[in-house]
């Protein structure tokens, strides 16, 4: 592709559009479009189809989305399914009547059922019940994988669709009413570290397991699918390992150095018991992820103190 061809990244203040940004930089791309919501609603389909005529993108990055932990997904269920079913539709039509040569269009795993099989491969799409705290996301981002898909079919749309696992890094949402696992636990250590608490609680049993990806393996990887791939089946991105939930604890809490006692608290939801994508598809195309866990948490939660200092971490 083309250094010098616009390309829009919806969703670039967020923590993977960010990420994907610094990516396009550093593969020489120099004109990268980030609106933010200030300039452009994505759930406003005429205010979207304005933007997309006037810029004119080679290529899209549909990041942007309404996402949470199991308690935002359970509070805020009609937000989460109208905000992401109106920015992902808007995007999705608004760059086909632009004439926008390719989209990636990121969706989650927590579109696969509760009990898939694991690890998870991408035909298991669809074959069974979702996970009941997070299925409004889910909807919205099956429907979006879909709707690329129906471009495609009836149009011949590049349009193509990626599935990444839990991710963190810099950026990340801390606030404990909307966060995932591993920045809430981040924040609780070092709230507990700072203030000289005795304990720490966590949601759950401990036992579910999960897997965790960086969020710049994350952009690496759409960058590298934008460039290299083209079909209609979705592409799972992730490591190829897990953790049990009480095992991150314990290295968050190393990682903190925050000494006291580590709790759990079983009733609260676990959620899916297990969630462990196969990335075989993604790895044969020739990308796999390069960041390891402890480095990775290491470096998020030294971007986490810095921007605590600096008044901007999401709280």
């Amino acid at each position: 592709m083309d250094k010098a061809v616009p390309i829009l990244v919806a969703g670039a203040s967020g923590m993977v559009g960010a990420a994907i940004t610094r990516q396009l930089h550093a593969n020489g791309y120099t004109r990268v479009l980030t609106p933010r919501r200030a300039e452009l609603d994505l759930r406003d389909s005429t205010a979207v189809d304005a933007y997309l005529g006037e810029h004119k993108p080679h290529a899209v990055y549909i990041a942007a989305a309404t996402v949470g932990g199991i308690h935002a997904n359970n509070t805020y269920a009609a937000d989460f399914i109208y905000d992401n079913l109106m920015i992902e539709a808007n995007l999705i039509k608004g760059s086909h009547d632009a004439g926008v040569e390719k989209l990636l269009f990121l969706g989650s795993t927590c579109i696969y059922p509760k009990e898939s099989p694991q690890p998870i491969r991408e035909e298991y799409l669809l074959t069974g019940p979702l996970e009941p705290t997070n299925e409004w996301y889910a909807v919205a981002k099956i429907a979006g994988i879909k709707l690329c898909q129906a471009y495609r079919k009836q149009y011949g749309s590049h349009f193509i669709c990626a599935m990444p696992t839990n991710l963190y890094g810099p950026n990340d949402d801390f606030d404990l009413e909307r966060s995932h696992v591993l920045p809430a636990l981040l924040r609780k250590f070092h709230e507990a570290q700072e203030a000289g608490h005795d304990a720490v609680t966590v949601w759950g049993t401990g036992t579910p397991l999960r897997e965790f990806l960086h969020v710049d393996d994350c952009a690496a990887a759409c960058a590298f699918l934008m460039e290299h791939y083209d079909d209609p089946g979705i592409v799972n991105i992730g490591v190829g390992h897990d953790i049990s939930i009480l095992d991150l604890a314990h290295l968050v809490r190393d990682i903190v150095g925050f000494d006291g006692e580590l709790r759990f608290d079983a009733s609260k939801p676990d959620g899916t018991p297990r969630k462990l994508v196969d990335v075989t598809k993604i790895n044969a195309l020739g990308w796999q992820a390069g960041i390891e866990l402890r480095d990775g948490i290491e470096a998020t939660y030294q971007w986490y103190l810095e921007a605590l200092a600096s008044n901007t971490a999401r709280l």
